[in-house]
């Protein structure tokens, strides 16, 4: 059985997603950007808007019975090289013990002000171990 996620942004009806999509023990969150959820405006730090995006995910994932912990794939968006060296930091506390598989691409993102989208799957059959 799929559950679909919604937040209520306008966003997912305009362009017709969910936020995340259940399928099984399988979560697929969309690609999430750092807006502050206070202001709604984008923080010119590309890693404050990484910390923002990873909050906002991890809670759709509690929403689907997991969390950042249960990541198995991360796909990062930042619009700079700026923004890469500020955001791989950020990803490297978060994913220390977790070590999700990883693609990191420097392209251009649609929202004005975003500097960082972050993309995550997610898997509910139990925490990883690291081996090596």
């Amino acid at each position: 059985m799929i559950k679909r996620i919604f937040t209520g942004a306008p966003s997912e009806k305009l362009a017709g997603y969910a936020k995340a999509v259940v399928d099984g023990s399988t979560i697929y969150v969309s690609g999430t950007t750092g807006r502050d959820p206070a202001t709604n405006g984008f923080p010119a730090d590309p890693a404050e808007q990484a910390r923002n995006a990873l909050a906002s995910i991890d809670a759709a994932l509690r929403e689907a019975g997991a969390s950042l912990a249960d990541a198995v794939a991360s796909r990062v968006y930042v619009t700079d090289r700026e923004a890469a060296e500020a955001v791989t930091p950020v990803l490297g506390e978060v994913f220390a013990d977790i070590r999700p598989i990883s693609t990191f691409l420097i392209c251009q993102i649609p929202a004005e002000g975003a500097r960082v989208e972050i993309e995550i799957t997610a898997s509910r059959n139990g925490k990883a171990t690291a081996v090596g």
